[in-house]
């Protein structure tokens, strides 16, 4: 197995872990509040970046999966950001 694959995926999965949580307790906190759009849309960002790397580098492999994963995580997490914002606004 690529060592190299196995590290980036490492770090993907450490990063990725933190992503349902967080849409979690965003979801019992019902506010918007402490949490940054533009945090969120950089990060988005660098995940679409690193999923475009591994097809413009000709290095698709089982750890576009974990991207995918994470960035499906993160999307989870602008749902609930946007919710919370509906919701403040109506408070």
């Amino acid at each position: 197995m690529d060592m190299a694959a196995v590290l980036e995926a490492t770090m993907l999965a450490c990063f990725g872990a933190s992503w349902p949580i967080n849409a979690l307790k965003a979801w019992r906190a019902q506010t918007a509040r402490g949490t940054s759009a533009a945090f969120l849309a950089l990060i988005t960002l660098g995940y679409v970046a690193g999923i475009a790397a591994k097809f413009v580098g000709g290095n698709v492999n089982w750890v576009l999966g974990v991207y995918i994963f994470n960035l499906c995580a993160l999307i989870a997490n602008w749902c609930v950001y946007l919710r919370n914002c509906k919701l403040d606004a109506a408070r």
